[in-house]
């Protein structure tokens, strides 16, 4: 659904994380640190998702922006690229660690936003639980082996850490109420607009995909063996099909269309720019200081 949320190929198996991380949420819940303001250090922040959550973490109740971590824009003012109209005084870092061990040594509760590269998400995470920081992880094209490897290492070292496929609390809830809406109608299109063909099916269709597969359903059982290119992708093995359009100019949409005797029941959510990231990615920074494990996926906290 979100534009900056480039797709990666999800197989059941991620759904088997969640399903096992979910269990996990309610019993790792632990009382966070007295301190009340929370210390933000987001990777990648001159990119346009990181500008913007640096204004968002900025105006954010109880949040304080602590680093701005990038390889561009060094020694300039977080503030001043991210658009706002007085400086924050803080510059633009390449050194992470420097900046985790400032808030370290303050002995503040901290959390590392992470819109980096599948490369180096490891490593952050790794690191900032060293210096005791929680860490949130939206980053493209993020790997299952690299999911699988940080849920056991933030099961070891006693850290939260949510990997996010999308922060958008309107694409949450969109795939929640087309699982939902799954087990009354026997066929289903998913269609997506977008205003360029990079990465298609998109992470939205295929999360949606796959959320509404294994469920006992098996789709559009009346042409599930067709061939003909014009009736669109099918996304795992329950005849679920996307359908994938690509204007210039349109704004990134996702509907789920649903039929039944007699009537067509339609879901949908568009995204008009990266701001609608932002509702999701505080209320992830506030719950994910409360946790013991990994998580994947922000519905875990709505």
């Amino acid at each position: 659904m979100v534009p900056l949320c480039h797709p990666v190929r999800v197989s059941r198996t991620w759904g088997k994380i969640a399903r096992r991380n979910a269990a996990k949420v309610y019993c790792s819940m632990e009382t966070p640190p007295s301190q009340s303001t929370i210390k933000v250090v987001i990777i990648g922040a001159t990119k346009e998702i990181g500008r913007t959550a640096i204004v968002a973490v900025s105006k954010a109740r109880g949040m304080e922006l602590a680093g701005a971590i990038d390889s561009q824009h060094i020694g300039e003012d977080a503030g001043q690229i991210s658009g706002m109209e007085e400086p924050l005084e803080l510059p633009v870092l390449n050194d992470l660690t420097m900046v985790l061990g400032s808030i370290a040594q303050s002995r503040a509760t901290g959390v590392v936003v992470d819109f980096s590269e599948p490369s180096t998400v490891y490593d952050n995470v790794k690191q900032a639980a060293a210096f005791g920081l929680s860490s949130i992880v939206y980053v493209p094209k993020i790997e299952l082996e690299t999911v699988t490897e940080l849920s056991a290492f933030c099961e070891k070292a006693s850290m939260g850490c949510l990997v996010a496929p999308t922060l958008s609390i309107g694409s949450v809830l969109l795939q929640q109420a087309a699982i939902q809406a799954s087990f009354h109608y026997s066929n289903v299109e998913i269609v997506e607009s977008r205003p360029n063909p990079s990465d298609l099916p998109s992470q939205d269709a295929i999360q949606i995909a796959n959320n509404i597969s294994d469920l006992g359903q098996i789709y559009n059982r009346e042409d599930m063996d067709t061939s003909s290119p014009a009736r669109g992708q099918v996304l795992g093995e329950d005849g679920v099909r996307v359908h994938s359009m690509v204007l210039p100019g349109l704004v990134s949409s996702t509907s789920i269309n649903y039929s039944g005797p007699g009537e067509i029941y339609t879901l949908r959510h568009d995204v008009t720019n990266v701001q609608c990231l932002m509702p999701g990615l505080i209320l992830a920074i506030r719950k994910v200081v409360r946790l013991k494990n990994l998580i994947y996926g922000l519905e875990k906290f709505l």
